[in-house]
């Protein structure tokens, strides 16, 4: 934070999850929430304990910890696995549904792999206002002629496209709305389905192919490496 300006951050060392949501009152709520919460960590039962919708996927208990947090008319974007979109469990369709319940969520920008976790795997982001159910979701997908990672990472010229045609949340090629009316009610299932893109059915690239897999070996020696340091 030092490196961004931030001279004096205030930082606790905590974990935020063994909060109890019933204990949070207005004195501790914000405006903006922006937050990209761990993915694919478990927490224990005990902790799970503290949240309506129970699960051991700390991405989604911190999803109920930033919707209790914010305001009413609060604003969030939230990075999370794009997998939260369509899984069938059980605590996945009621976050679904509470966000969509609770809070207008407005758009949805489905972002290539490897844009904020390892090469291959998929992120979107949240962008949410408390208070009002919602009515209809703005999809946007990025979709580019790179590889990303940690040596190319993505970009503001990357999103040009993205924020002017949110501004009025305009159709296009990478872009289309979503009515909650056409939403399956049991599921809540609000997958990337681009209708506007022509799909063409192509074999991939097999330099690309290497290339993610050789990211993937990269990635996973560096963990290695890491952990033997702190034997």
């Amino acid at each position: 934070m030092i490196l961004h300006g931030i001279e004096a951050p205030n930082i606790i060392h905590t974990n935020t999850l063994t909060e109890n949501l019933a204990d949070i009152q207005d004195k501790d709520r914000y405006d903006i929430v922006l937050a990209n919460p761990p993915f694919g960590g478990k927490e224990r039962a005990e902790v799970q304990q503290n949240f309506p919708i129970k699960s051991s996927e700390t991405a989604y208990l911190f999803l109920q910890h930033f919707i209790k947090i914010l305001k009413a008319g609060g604003k969030a974007g939230i990075v999370i696995k794009n997998t939260f979109l369509s899984n069938t469990d059980k605590a996945s369709i009621a976050l679904r549904r509470q966000l969509l319940q609770n809070c207008n969520l407005y758009t949805i920008l489905d972002l290539p792999g490897g844009t904020f976790t390892g090469a291959g795997v998929k992120t979107v982001v949240l962008f949410f206002e408390k208070g009002s159910a919602t009515k209809k979701i703005w999809y946007y997908q990025l979709n580019l002629e790179r590889n990303l990672g940690k040596g190319n990472p993505l970009n503001e010229n990357d999103l040009t496209e993205f924020i002017e045609l949110q501004k009025k949340k305009l159709d296009s090629e990478n872009s289309w709305t979503v009515r909650v009316s056409d939403i399956d009610d049991a599921t809540c299932d609000l997958s990337v389905r681009n209708a506007n893109k022509k799909e063409e059915a192509t074999f991939r690239d097999p330099k690309k192919i290497l290339q993610e897999m050789k990211a993937l070996d990269e990635e996973t020696t560096d963990l290695i490496n890491s952990i033997k340091a702190t034997i």
